[in-house]
């Protein structure tokens, strides 16, 4: 806004910027020179948060040298509520002028809440005021259902007084123009009432996912005196994940989404590695939850960078069914360019989540569906792959304990409400499934350029032979080949574009002729999803709205912006008539023979043939160490398999009383089938009884999955109470 009324421009005028990004680059030109530490602090000092006061209580001191306001508008401006001073503003955010007031209820019991400023000109006095909580006299609790807040005038007037400059503490400067705002007794969250540099720091990180302008944040020395690292610019999470050297990512993509009842949404997910450097996998899950998830939000919704609402990780387990991912996977939702009545229908003042609503139901759901499909479905699928082993021990075993398996009609009825008991027909093995493999191992990896120099479809396409015929209500993909490196969208410096235009209509016969209808945008006649180019591959996933009908021929343009130039391809598509839907295969009786059940595989510390060892399972994100017994592997509402730590602690224990080869046989028979069945039976209780696990983390109560759950059960001694009690010693031992 200041540098707005500095350039003489009206920020409410069609000359100003129409978004954020376009303001930061008109009114800051050296801002690509943020990404230099450097040049990020010096403007950092711009905006500055700093701490005051007690450790456990401080109060927070918020600095911005930007527009400021003369004392008289103060109750039009900072005082003021609901009169939308920024509705017709397009390069800020705020909506309802209700942000700093937001703030007060954390100031204390009092509310205290300081406000001064002066008008970035340096015109007019430095204004000030002081709100609280209105303390309620004896007779006004007897008669006042509520109290209110109130703001310091003197003389009926927002006091004021002539400055030059005024030292207020703040870091590397004297206070002049601009605004000054400080909490009081502000009430921080438990995990951030310390060094604000680092713990404020962070959360702020998250929640303005892609600030407008770095931010400082500045604690004291009188506050932390052996604390090195007081002062700490931040500049949001986007680009620390982004960053070419970054220790904790493996992989980043994103998907654009055009839809007819949304709008807008581009879709990000950044995929951690599961082991960082030389950290242990828990070090390593735990340096990602700090630096990364300190507030537990696994996908961020985002408007002009700033984060309204999110999912925590639940959504990754039971929506996308990826649970490998679960600790390694997090997902920004850029909503800025939604629809702006499907916008105002998600977020809420609380910024807390999103509201309940046919539309946050609507964009659960085609989330869900688009990140099914992309490149996270591949990178589940190959973690899941590397601990897998297939026949051997395990299976052999497994068959002959389930044959074995005394259950009564009750048990099989519990069990077959959680799995699938039939019969499973054996198939052949796929011999050409290791010639495509080997074929893959072959090919040279792909080594993207940092622009494209090219953008062609995978076959020719004319009027007379379209590139794909789309059903109504299905959906196509499209493929287009390119040789630019696979984060050329999402890239912080220099990214490129690829726009999908709709060109042309021609409408079948029956509803016209072959004349060419009026062009539409793309949104109007297709859903649209884009990929980022992977491994030189773009995809266009393309799903007709009713606007198309069944004949219909749609003419599309695909453009790849590159270094000075922009590469095209046009195609044609046919609209074609609805799939038909195969008819359902009647399901056969339900068999006693158990095989539907979930697979055991054995993990050892140690290597040995066909067997997967702990360093394999932490390669992919499980932990295995001597305490774990096993780990269930859970996808969507499916156990699908149990994995039993050999090396367990509680088993070597049980071992060590042992004398002979054979007793150590059935000891690990024992262990494998009291660990198998006990978390079967675990398992099918809790998922038919739908129950939801709890605890509790200091003042915090945090929501644990059963995946979790059933892990720490089998640690927490129950593992050893099963394989070292007889039922008989139990009743003996009650001496009765």
């Amino acid at each position: 806004m200041k540098k707005c009324y500095e350039a003489g421009i009206d920020p409410k005028s069609p000359k100003a910027p129409r978004s954020i990004e376009d303001g930061v680059e008109r009114f800051f030109p050296d801002w690509k020179n943020w990404d230099l530490s450097s040049f990020r602090k010096a403007q950092a000092e711009e905006i500055q948060i700093l701490a005051d006061g007690p450790k456990l209580i401080p109060s927070l001191i918020v600095y911005d040298n930007g527009e400021g306001q003369h004392p008289e508008d103060f109750e039009g401006t900072f005082l003021s509520l609901l009169r939308g001073n920024k509705n017709e503003i397009h390069f800020v955010q705020g909506k309802y002028n209700m942000g700093g007031t937001g703030a007060i209820v954390f100031c204390g019991k009092k509310r205290y809440h300081l406000i001064g400023s002066r008008r970035f000109d340096g015109t007019g006095k430095f204004g000030f005021t002081l709100i609280r909580k209105h303390p309620l006299s004896r007779q006004e609790q007897q008669t006042k259902k509520n109290t209110w807040y109130e703001y310091l005038k003197i003389n009926k007037q927002i006091p004021g007084f002539d400055i030059t400059e005024l030292d207020l503490g703040l870091y590397h400067r004297k206070f002049t123009t601009g605004t000054l705002i400080k909490l009081y007794s502000y009430d921080l969250p438990t995990g951030a009432r310390s060094v604000i540099s680092r713990d404020l720091n962070q959360s702020i990180n998250e929640y303005l996912f892609v600030p407008a302008l770095p931010i400082y944040t500045i604690d004291k020395k009188e506050r932390y005196p052996q604390d090195r690292a007081l002062e700490r610019e931040l500049y949001g999470l986007k680009r620390r994940l982004e960053q070419d050297d970054s220790k904790y990512i493996e992989d980043f993509f994103s998907e654009s989404y055009q839809d007819q009842k949304i709008g807008g949404m581009k879709v990000t997910c950044y995929v951690f590695k599961p082991k960082i450097e030389d950290k242990s996998i828990k070090e390593s899950r735990e340096s990602i939850r700090r630096e990364f998830f300190k507030n537990d939000m696994s996908v961020l919704f985002s408007d002009n960078g700033q984060v309204h609402a999110h999912y925590t990780s639940e959504f990754i387990t039971r929506s996308l069914q990826f649970p490998l991912l679960k600790n390694h996977l997090l997902i920004h939702v850029d909503c800025t360019n939604m629809h702006l009545e499907f916008r105002n229908e998600l977020f809420m003042a609380s910024r807390d989540r999103l509201k309940g609503g046919d539309e946050a139901r609507y964009l659960r759901e085609k989330l869900a569906n688009v990140l099914k499909r992309s490149k996270l479905k591949e990178i589940n699928k190959h973690r899941k792959e590397a601990i897998t082993v297939e026949g051997g021990e395990a299976q052999d075993l497994l068959k002959s304990l389930t044959k074995n398996l005394p259950l009564n009609e009750d048990l099989l009825k519990l069990l077959s409400q959680t799995f699938k008991l039939e019969q499973k027909k054996k198939e052949p093995p796929k011999t050409h499934e290791k010639k495509h493999e080997r074929a893959q191992e072959e090919k040279e990896p792909f080594v993207g350029k940092r622009f494209p120099t090219y953008l062609r479809l995978t076959r020719h396409t004319d009027d007379a032979k379209p590139i794909a015929q789309i059903p109504i209500g299905g959906e196509r993909t499209i493929r287009l080949l390119t040789d630019v490196e696979n984060q050329y969208f999402d890239r912080i410096e220099d990214p490129g574009e690829f726009e999908v235009a709709l060109l042309n209509i021609k409408r079948n016969e029956v509803t016209g002729g072959d004349q060419a209808g009026t062009p539409r945008e793309i949104s109007e006649v297709f859903n649209v999803v884009k990929t980022s180019p992977n491994n030189g591959v773009i995809k266009v996933l393309l799903n007709p709205t009713d606007v198309v009908q069944v004949g219909d021929a749609v003419e599309i343009q695909a453009s790849l912006a590159g270094a000075g130039e922009t590469f095209e391809e046009i195609f044609w598509v046919k609209i074609s008539e609805p799939e038909q839907k195969p008819e359902p295969k009647k399901e056969k009786e339900v068999e006693d023979d158990r095989l539907g059940l979930p697979k055991h595989i054995l993990v050892y510390k140690e290597a040995r043939e066909n067997v997967i060892t702990w360093e394999k399972m932490e390669s992919e994100g499980i932990e295995m160490e001597w305490k774990t017994v096993m780990h269930p592997y859970i996808e969507g509402e499916t156990l699908e398999s149990i994995y039993i730590n050999m090396d367990s602690t509680v088993l070597k224990n049980y071992k060590s009383k042992l004398k002979s080869e054979e007793q150590y046989q059935l000891a690990d028979k024992r262990y494998i089938s009291t660990v198998y069945f006990h978390t079967l039976f675990l398992y099918s209780i809790n998922k038919n009884r739908q129950y939801a696990m709890k605890c509790l983390e200091g003042e915090d109560e945090k929501e644990v999955d059963l995946t979790e759950y059933l892990k720490d059960v089998f640690e927490s001694y129950y593992s050893a109470f099963l394989l070292n009690f007889e039922i008989s010693e139990l009743i003996e031992s009650l001496d009765v």
